[in-house]
């Protein structure tokens, strides 16, 4: 029996391990359209408070609550593609033991 196919998880697994990066360089691109539409709309209301002298704490927090929801569902995606992937190797390692432990010789 050869070693289980997991080259599909692996670059998924490293993929998503990019995204997750870049969120934390505060990139755009990996988020999702909800997800960019919560940082810019804090943003660009914390713009406005600052403009008219306010403090904008309050944008500053949804902010940060947006950055942290988006490394959150990052890093829950890469937890379970890498969950899935070590099912997968158990799994083949099962097969295999069975497979040689079956034979009488």
């Amino acid at each position: 029996m050869s070693k289980p196919n997991t080259r599909r998880l692996d670059r998924e697994i490293s993929q998503a391990n990019r995204k997750l990066e870049a969120v934390r360089e505060r990139e755009l691109w990996p988020l999702t359209g909800a997800e960019k539409r919560a940082i810019l709309s804090a943003a660009a209301g914390g713009a406005i408070k600052i403009v008219r002298g306010k403090t904008p704490a309050r944008a500053e927090r949804n902010l940060e609550r947006a950055w942290s929801g988006a490394e959150r569902r990052l890093g829950a995606e890469v937890s379970a593609l890498e969950k899935e992937r070590d099912r997968i190797i158990a799994a083949a390692a099962k097969d295999k033991a069975a497979k040689k432990s079956s034979g009488w010789w």
